[in-house]
């Protein structure tokens, strides 16, 4: 230990050594301070006066006085010890290290939703979907009308088929042999609505047929896309002139395309179940051919679908899945065919089916008109859906594994292609006759497509959705005009219904321009076999002469042959025409009443003829 005092500048310098020299145990700067002389004592003993140590004066444990060492404070007023530790005025603190956090930050994702379905997913596209429902609903249920000639004949005929089933009455007429559907399927059930709700009932089953193909086609559009493809598809589909009418309109056509997509939907439903489950859809296709002949149009599309689907899950035993279907349906036909009576109505109906005088631009016109715009936006969909797969728009789907092109193409084709199929085939008849039912079928299986034309033409992310809106605004404001137009075709027929009441029993001969309709509304008291249409005529006079077309009309008027005569002037023109002069001047008749009416076309008249005698 050296004997010389050492000076020493604290590091760091504390900016509170020269406030306060004297404080505490030790100064700022860490020297001893000197000890005043008669009150410092070595340690362990007292002061000479018996006095303790003034506090401040204390000598520090372990503190030896160096020999020979003077503590004159005038030569010496600070001295320090060797290896003594040096003391701060105060002692700060050093920064304490951060804390630990109490959470960590999660890894962030590379997107901010889940492509997987979720249930909240679920229940917003059910809810869209139930909107769309009821868009449909309610533009069905606002069409008003009396009943068409062909719902007053499918009516009649199914409570004839009744009577016939339950009590063994005969049928008035073989109903079978120019019907273009079954009379025992869809008649019969419709008749027993019609007997229990009447009309409204009849009407509101083909609406709830209506309403379960459009659920049905966004279930399969869903599994054959997402839930945007199928929410516009369906949208599309609810308004178009064709789902309108047909929802409430009581005749087949409701029943066979319901059928039609419930067999569609068990093609895609089973599509990665084993290869036997198809056939549950085999049934349901025949059955849908029962009830409306045209259907068998589109059951190959059904067939092919059951490869297209099976494909990308079963590779090649989608082919042993198509040809199941497809020998499925053709055993079910052929034993339908061949063990009924049947046959007869389905070719005169429908392979043998009389040709008409409409051109192919006038029916190209009508297709288009009644069903362009929604094939225009599924052929957009396929194209675009051929050139680009991905349906999601997450970035993890670009990295999953997508359908080829040629899948992809073929299925547009397809779907777009079925559309074509109804339009064709009446252009090869030449005739306009059911056509606007007939290109609802079609577009029930280009729906899809259009979904997909519609997510495309929106863009990701609702980018565009204007353009979306303006397109289903444009098609449900032709689908309203086209449907307003159609239900007002047909004159209301309640009045003159009111005046022919009291004239028609059942021993009388009656010639009408639409016999349907009284027969439908007056079956209580008369029967198809009454009465006689403006269509063709043949017929025997009072000398044994034979008369057929025109001329027949003329001698059965000659000879009063009819007890009631109604023309509506609409139906036939021109053979109204002969019959109004056949009565002119004809002393077996006089006119009952002249019943003015409105129908979309304008204004016209019921004209009444009664026998005199």
């Amino acid at each position: 230990m050296s004997s010389r005092p050492e000076y020493y500048v604290p590091q760091p310098y504390d900016p509170y050594a020269d406030d306060d020299p004297q404080g505490g145990w030790f100064n700022s700067d860490g020297y001893v301070p000197r000890r005043p002389q008669g009150h410092e004592s070595a340690q362990g003993h007292d002061t000479a006066q018996g006095h303790e140590t003034p506090q401040g004066y204390g000598v520090p444990q372990g503190y030896d006085s160096p020999e020979g060492y003077d503590y004159d404070p005038r030569t010496y007023p600070y001295q320090q010890q060797d290896d003594q530790p040096t003391y701060a005025l105060r002692t700060v603190a050093e920064p304490a290290a951060p804390e630990e956090p109490g959470y960590t930050v999660p890894e962030t994702p590379e997107v901010g939703w889940d492509m997987a379905a979720s249930r909240r997913r679920a229940w917003v596209s059910r809810a869209v979907l139930l909107f769309v429902l009821a868009v449909q609903a309610v533009l069905s249920l606002r069409l008003s009308n009396t009943a068409f000639q062909d719902e007053a004949l499918y009516l009649a005929a199914g409570h004839a088929e009744l009577q016939h089933l339950l009590h063994g009455t005969p049928l008035p007429i073989d109903y079978g042999a120019y019907f273009s559907g079954s009379p025992q399927l869809y008649p019969v059930l419709a008749a027993a609505v019609d007997g229990r709700f009447g009309l409204t009932g009849a009407r509101l089953l083909s609406l709830a047929f209506m309403l379960g193909t459009t659920a049905l086609l966004y279930s399969f559009t869903r599994r054959l896309f997402n839930e945007r493809a199928a929410l516009a598809g369906a949208a599309l589909f609810a308004v178009v002139q064709s789902t309108v009418v047909m929802g409430y309109f009581a005749t087949y056509d409701a029943a066979a395309v319901f059928l039609l997509a419930l067999a569609t939907w068990i093609v895609v439903r089973t599509d990665r179940a084993p290869v036997a489950a198809v056939l549950l859809a085999a049934p349901v296709a025949v059955l849908a051919v029962g009830v409306k002949y045209a259907s068998a149009l589109y059951l190959p599309t059904i067939v092919v679908l059951a490869l297209l689907t099976g494909w990308p899950h079963k590779g090649g035993k989608a082919f042993l899945r198509m040809l199941l279907l497809a020998l499925g349906v053709g055993a079910l036909l052929a034993a339908g065919m061949y063990s009924t009576d049947l046959l007869a109505g389905v070719r005169q109906t429908t392979t043998n089916r009389q040709h008409g005088s409409d051109s192919a631009a006038f029916l190209l016109q009508r297709s288009a008109q009644w069903g362009g715009l929604m094939f225009l936006t599924a052929v957009g969909g396929a194209l675009s859906y051929v050139r680009r797969s991905r349906m999601n728009e997450s970035p993890i789907a670009q990295r999953l594994g997508n359908p080829g092109w040629r899948w992809r193409a073929l299925l547009g084709l397809v779907l777009c292609g079925t559309a074509l199929l109804a339009p064709a085939y009446q252009m090869h008849l030449g005739t306009v006759v059911s056509l606007f039912k007939h290109v609802g079928f079609g577009l029930l299986f280009a729906a899809p497509m259009a979904g997909v034309g519609v997510t495309r033409l929106i863009g990701a992310h609702f980018r565009y959705p204007q353009l979306g809106i303006m397109l289903w605004t444009a098609t449900l404001c032709l689908g309203i005009s086209q449907a307003d137009w159609r239900f007002g075709v047909w004159p209301d027929s309640s009045k003159m219904i009111q005046v022919i009441d009291s004239h028609v029993d059942r021993k009388g001969h009656y010639l009408a321009s639409t016999p349907e309709v009284p027969v439908y509304y007056l079956r209580d008291r008369t029967s198809h076999r009454q009465w006689q249409g403006v269509f063709a005529l043949e017929y025997t006079d009072k000398k044994g002469t034979y008369h057929k077309g025109d001329a027949a009309y003329r001698a059965a008027l000659r000879d009063g042959e009819f007890d009631l005569i109604v023309l509506d002037g609409l139906t036939n023109p021109r053979v109204d025409t002969v019959v109004a002069d056949a009565v002119k001047g004809n002393p077996h008749y006089r006119l009952l009443a002249d019943l003015p009416f409105r129908n979309s076309s304008g204004t016209g008249h019921y004209r009444i003829w009664v026998k005199t005698a």
